[in-house]
């Protein structure tokens, strides 16, 4: 599930510094050139990849054959609420009046 930012940003309206030693950025140089682009443009792709895998593992749940049926039957045929959970829903309507 990707979300989309909930403001308008220009594609060169935005700025990021970073701080790295020589080494790293002699390193991210080098890649960039194998891609014949820019350093800049380099950094940005390669972090905008790496942040996309990280948020699809926070954002994703894999589940096993089995463990998906489980799931879908809980999903179709939920328990009926039992008379604590009808009292905390009734009191809840009640306190967002």
């Amino acid at each position: 599930m990707h979300s989309k930012p909930s403001q308008d940003y220009s594609s060169k309206g935005n700025r990021l510094q970073i701080r790295i030693d020589e080494e790293a950025y002699h390193i991210l140089e080098k890649a960039a050139r194998y891609q014949k682009g820019s350093l800049s443009r380099f950094v940005r792709d390669a972090s905008l990849k790496e942040a996309a895998k990280i948020i699809h593992e926070h954002e994703n749940l894999p589940l096993l054959d089995q463990d998906w049926s489980l799931l879908m039957k809980a999903l179709s045929a939920p328990p009926k609420p039992n008379e604590a959970l009808q009292r905390a829903y009734e009191n809840y309507i009640k306190d967002s009046d």
